[in-house]
Formats: structure tokens, sequence, C-alpha cells
């Protein structure tokens, strides 16, 4: 099957390129144009394989969700010319990232469980288990980084040091809960629960806008409603659509992104069950069902979507 590992185009009036960890994007004047491609990262690093149909998930999901929420905060995105394939607004990028709680679950569990009381510089309490509700949604944001991993920081450092004014610091947050909100209310329509996710947000000509994806499973991560609270009680691990199922196949298999650590081989079982599982969480926190793209030069066919939509550009 025909996955999108890469693309490497260049357009008229394309004034750069950048290769992130799962997207392509193409600069203009005063548009982006981001590919998603079919790249998985987990711990920050890009694994071997690509996923089919994993960036036609991810584009797709963000469109709705960017659509879903326009009332809330502006967003950058302005076409969907292909699948794969988003066009917006150039901003100029908050270099924070806003990842929002309102769970006890991945990486705040992992530190939590390692003895922390705080993450980010937000107080938790004592006695809290695995993937229990938090007392209320809480931001612990991170710094963004081009390469390697992000890191945590607090709400206090990214204001000292300068990152982001207090005012505009200040919608952010506003924005974020907002935004966590109505993803928890959509999620809850689908017999599902929004456990975490994560916002970006860029500025132009003074205004903030959403940029990037939300809401997809590269961004968040979902519990099954049903069953969550008979598994608390029981003390079972939670049925989940996210990317953290990938996760816990790489550390079963020795690998936390850490030097030294060997990437484990991703077999077509493998590769065929994490389509499944993307496919399946479009499917469910949409309500769509999903239309595959087509896959005969499916580079060739996002090169001429992107020509056709910045011809004017």
């Amino acid at each position: 099957m025909n996955s999108i590992s890469e693309t490497n185009f260049q357009f008229p009036n394309q004034t750069a390129f950048y290769k992130g960890k799962v997207r392509d994007v193409y600069s203009f004047e005063k548009h982006l144009v981001m590919v998603a491609t079919d790249r998985i990262s987990a711990f920050d690093v890009i694994l071997p394989r690509a996923i089919p149909f994993k960036g036609q998930v991810l584009n797709q999901i963000a469109a709705y969700f960017l659509n879903a929420t326009s009332d809330i905060v502006p967003n950058w995105l302005e076409e969907v010319p292909d699948p794969n394939v988003a066009i917006g607004i150039k901003c100029e990028t908050f270099p924070v990232e806003m990842v929002v709680r309102g769970y006890l679950a991945g990486h705040a569990w992992r530190e939590y469980s390692a003895g922390k009381r705080a993450v980010c510089g937000v107080a938790l309490p004592d006695g809290l288990n695995e993937n229990d509700k938090l007392p209320q949604p809480i931001i612990t944001p991170t710094t963004k980084a081009h390469e390697g991993h992000d890191e945590d920081i607090s709400r206090e450092e990214i204001l000292s040091q300068g990152l982001v004014s207090e005012d505009d610091y200040e919608h952010l947050e506003r924005y974020t809960l907002a935004l966590y909100n109505r993803g928890a209310e959509m999620a809850a329509d689908q017999g599902l629960i929004l456990v975490d996710t994560k916002y970006e947000f860029g500025k132009k000509d003074g205004v903030i806008y959403l940029i990037d994806e939300i809401h997809t499973p590269d961004s968040s991560r979902y519990f099954y409603k049903d069953v969550y609270q008979q598994n608390q009680e029981q003390k079972l691990p939670q049925k989940q659509l996210s990317k953290e199922f990938v996760r816990e196949w790489l550390i079963q298999n020795g690998f936390q992104g850490k030097d030294g650590q060997q990437i484990p081989v991703m077999d077509d079982e493998r590769v065929a069950l994490i389509t499944e599982r993307y496919i399946e969480l479009y499917e469910k926190v949409t309500g769509n069902k999903f239309q595959k793209a087509h896959v005969e030069n499916p580079v060739e066919r996002i090169e001429k979507a992107i020509a056709r939509a910045t011809e004017t550009f």
C-alpha cells in the first residue's frame, strides 16, 4: 500500500520548506500549506515505517474540530484541497504548547507515580490513581522543540523568560480551557472522554489564532466512557483511543526514546493494526464514516492539489 513517507515539492512563490515530525510544511508569503504525511512519531522520535491513511485521519479530524470551534477562537484554516492537505493563514507561532489535562494519565501519571506532586508548577493532591479524573482541568505547558524533546515548563517560567506576554498568556489559558471543554462535550456525545490534549497558537496583525491540529490521536487521548468507571473501580487499564497504545508497545519492547535504545521492528501486522486504530478513532470521534483517499500515486495527487490551490499566492 502506498503510504506517504515524505514530500519534497517546489511551487512558484514558495518561500520555505520545513519537515516536521509528521508534517511537511510549505511556506508562502501569507499562507502555510501543511501536508499530513503518514509518518508516525513517539517519544519525539520518528519511527521507521509510515502508517497508511494516518495523515488523512489527522488532517480530516483537525479540520472537523477547527470548524467546530471557530466560534471560540479564530483559527488558521482556510482550505482543505486534498485529504492530506490543509492551507491557511501564516502566523507567528507562540513558542509554547498548551497542554490541558482533565485526567491523570500518560506523562502526568508517570511523573505522579514517580513521587512528584506538581506538574509544570500545578499542584496535584495525594491519593490519586492512574486515569483518575482531576478536580478540575489543569494546564501543563511545554516548550515547543523543533528537534528532540519538548520540555515541561510552568506559567511562571514562561512569563519570567518573556516567552509570552502576560496579556497574551491569559488569552491562551482562556482559549485552552474553552477549547478543552468544547472538545470534552463533543467527545461525550460520541461516548468518549477527552482525557488530555494540546493546542498551539500563533499571532498575526495583533490577533491570536489557533493553529496546527486539534483533538487528533496525535495530540489527544480519549477513553471509552461506558467502561471508564468500572475499569477505575477494578483498577484495570482504560480502553482508549490515542497514540498511547503505540508508546506502550514501544515501552514493552525496550524503547522510550532514550540514548542507546534501538527502535523495535514494526512488522506488517503491527502497521495494519495501527492503521485500523487510527481509522477507528476518526469514525468514533467524528461520527462520520472514513472514506479512504485514492492511494495510487498519492504524492502526485497531493502535488497537483497544492499546485491548483496556490496558483494565486
